[in-house]
């Protein structure tokens, strides 16, 4: 949903003014859900977007025509190949979250590979041999997963991948000369299709029925380094003042993961358990508010580990605080916890550091954010790869990559026990935590007041 509430909006918005005039292949790469719905709607979708603009409310209901085809990379991976041989493909845009760019030491000649560098590393083989090695056949490739420098650690791997597949010299060459790997970030919420009654709503509004609609908020930027024949390439970004092209991007994404994503993910689960459903909802309480705003402003902000003019920060989290309290979207705290642990460590870890090095203090609501996230990842039951903790009664999902991880320390460990075994464990963190002083025991303190007082209490008590 981010790849069309984002780039397929502003492609969309580019061909409408003739200035780029390209269309996308989507490649679906895991087999959830099918194509159907893009197949039954010619590949259009209708993005909602809502929000507020220097104190105005915005709506707009966009029919989105950028994308010209869905295809499933298991189904459909011989034809996909095949868009390697078009000489009007140039750019590769993916979204495989923060764990989807990792290197699997695996042969191209799968059908397909399994990881996403896999996939585009056969792509980019099949091209070089299609076009005999022509320097003017290379791609712009653009990475948007919340990753620093995405698009070097993408190169990386996909020249490691090519090491390992034992592929020519001269491929290795044109790899490294003719095809630009830049990164990138993305800054947009984009929640996704809305709840049946919302839908019912907007499509009530819109008089037809969109199965693709696609919420999100007003608010969009996408930043990407590169060069002049990056920029000729990107033409699109001509089209809205929301693509910067830039040769550093530095302070775009540090801002954005920082106060936006490191913010969310240190909030998530401290709203989940308070008994809230949207990131709406907990703003609309004076508690959530509070801790989001303290957490945003005076423990963040100021600990962003590279150089941003103090107000510069603080402008942009005042900014993120509006977002936030966008009254249109409906973000889920729980979709939020996807792959947990890994946004903790590259969104939240280095402010953590940078904030123990300036202040040599514990930022107490960052420890309460860990704290929550420690009590969330407690699985409770496994049903087939499914791990489950509980609130209230009820399951939810803990879609994290060291679900199994905890599993076995919350059966196995005391929660004392667990936040030394946790925090000490540097190869989750790629460093000890145990060594920031007081930063374990306050951490055990927030996890066993939230056990047994609850997340309000505690909240109440900070």
């Amino acid at each position: 949903v981010l790849l069309r509430g984002l780039p397929g909006y502003f492609i969309d918005k580019a061909n409408r003014k003739g200035i780029f005039n390209g269309r996308i292949v989507v490649v679906k790469s895991t087999d959830t859900g099918d194509v159907s719905e893009f197949d039954n709607q010619d590949s259009l979708y209708t993005l909602c977007m809502r929000g507020i603009v220097d104190g105005q409310q915005v709506q707009q209901n966009i029919i989105c025509s950028s994308i010209s085809r869905v295809l499933s990379a298991t189904k459909n991976w011989e034809s996909i190949l095949q868009y390697a041989h078009n000489p009007d493909l140039t750019i590769v845009i993916s979204n495989t979250t923060e764990v989807g760019i990792e290197l699997v030491n695996e042969s191209i000649l799968l059908r397909p590979p399994v990881s996403y560098p896999g996939k585009l590393l056969a792509l980019l083989y099949e091209r070089y041999q299609a076009f005999k090695g022509n320097a003017q056949s290379g791609l712009v490739i653009v990475p948007t997963e919340l990753i620093s420098d995405n698009g070097n650690k993408l190169k990386t791997i996909i020249l490691q991948l090519a090491q390992w597949n034992k592929l020519e010299k001269m491929f290795v060459d044109w790899l490294t000369t003719n095809n630009h790997f830049c990164n990138s970030l993305v800054d947009r919420i984009v929640p996704g299709k809305p709840n049946a009654a919302a839908k019912a709503v907007i499509e009530a509004e819109l008089g037809y029925k969109d199965d693709l609609i696609t919420m999100s908020e007003v608010y969009g930027l996408w930043a990407i380094e590169g060069d002049d024949h990056v920029k000729s390439i990107l033409s699109f970004a001509l089209a809205d003042a929301g693509v910067v092209i830039a040769y550093d991007i530095t302070i775009f994404k540090e801002l954005k993961l920082r106060l936006l994503n490191g913010t969310h993910t240190l909030s998530c689960a401290v709203a989940f358990l308070a008994g809230f459903t949207t990131v709406k909802q907990a703003m609309d309480n004076a508690l959530l508010t509070h801790f989001i705003k303290y957490l945003m402003i005076k423990e963040i902000a100021i600990a962003i580990p590279c150089p941003v003019p103090e107000k510069e920060a603080s402008a942009f989290a005042l900014k993120v605080l509006d977002r936030f309290s966008n009254p249109s979207l409906e973000h889920q705290w729980i979709s939020i916890t996807l792959n947990y642990t890994a946004k903790l460590k590259m969104r939240v870890v280095p402010v953590l550091q940078c904030y123990y090095r300036q202040y040599k203090t514990v930022p107490e609501n960052m420890a309460i954010g860990f704290a929550a996230w420690l009590l969330f990842m407690k699985v409770v039951k496994k049903e087939g790869d499914i791990y489950l903790g509980e609130l209230n009664g009820q399951n939810y999902p803990v879609k994290d990559e060291m679900a199994a991880y905890f599993f076995d320390l919350w059966q196995n460990l005391s929660p004392d026990n667990l936040v030394k075994a946790v925090l000490g464990n540097a190869s989750l963190w790629d460093a000890d935590l145990t060594l920031l002083d007081g930063f374990i025991e306050k951490v055990t303190d927030k996890l066993n007041a939230i056990m047994q007082h609850g997340m309000m209490a505690v909240l109440n008590n900070n």
